[in-house]
């Protein structure tokens, strides 16, 4: 499915992936500087309130978002299937390599935001496509999940986890040390971890906006 417009509006998209096909919304905000692809963590869709919020704030910055389902609604039954980080890793690569195949798309640089489990996917097809992906975000995430691929990462990574998240905070620390990667860990003092907190997501979002517009600039430049 090509996707032809540039100007900001919801854009319903099917994604092939084998003989199953993942759902999802694409918007390219007009004069985009670049592409960010959401992995959601585990029990979680397209419609996360929370990813939809930071989408919201990175498309004010010019930065296109793709939120999609990783698991169709069967595979979403299955308790296993939502930990599967070899499958979730699978279907995002799958979802870069369509993405790269739509007009719209096709010279945007691309980025990850990786939520909870989603971070470690993120951090797994980013190993695998290496220089295809400009910047990557991890929101309370658990990149020792992906201490076995963490070390080709080339994309630069921001880890963020909320202050009051203290067994992710020690996850975090052990990943950010294997990163070889730029790289920085970034502490919300407050926040727990799904950053419920007033004011606390909107200040995560900014922050991660921040991030993938300086690594989009830099490219986009």
């Amino acid at each position: 499915m090509e996707i032809p417009i540039l100007k900001t509006r919801e854009n319903e998209v099917t994604i092939p992936v084998g003989k199953i096909f993942l759902e999802g919304e694409l918007i390219i905000p007009e004069n985009a500087i670049g592409l960010v692809l959401f992995s959601h963590g585990s029990g979680s869709s397209r419609f996360s309130p929370r990813n939809n919020i930071v989408a919201e704030i990175l498309r004010k910055k010019r930065i296109g978002t793709l939120l999609f389902d990783l698991l169709t609604i069967g595979e979403d039954t299955i308790y296993a299937s939502r930990f599967d980080i070899e499958l979730l890793s699978h279907r995002l690569i799958e979802a870069t390599k369509w993405v790269r195949k739509q007009e719209a798309c096709k010279n945007l640089d691309i980025g990850y935001f990786g939520a909870s489990t989603g971070a470690a996917s993120a951090l797994n097809a980013a190993a695998e496509l290496g220089d295809q992906i400009t910047a990557i975000v991890s929101r309370g995430g658990r990149p020792d999940l992906a201490l076995d691929q963490i070390e080709k990462v080339k994309a630069p990574v921001l880890l963020i986890v909320g202050g009051n998240d203290e067994p992710v905070i020690s996850m975090n620390k052990m990943a950010y040390d294997k990163l070889k990667c730029e790289k920085e860990l970034k502490i919300i003092p407050g926040a727990t971890h799904l950053f419920e907190e007033e004011g606390k997501l909107n200040e995560l979002a900014k922050i991660s906006a921040s991030w993938f517009q300086t690594y989009f600039q830099k490219a986009y430049n």
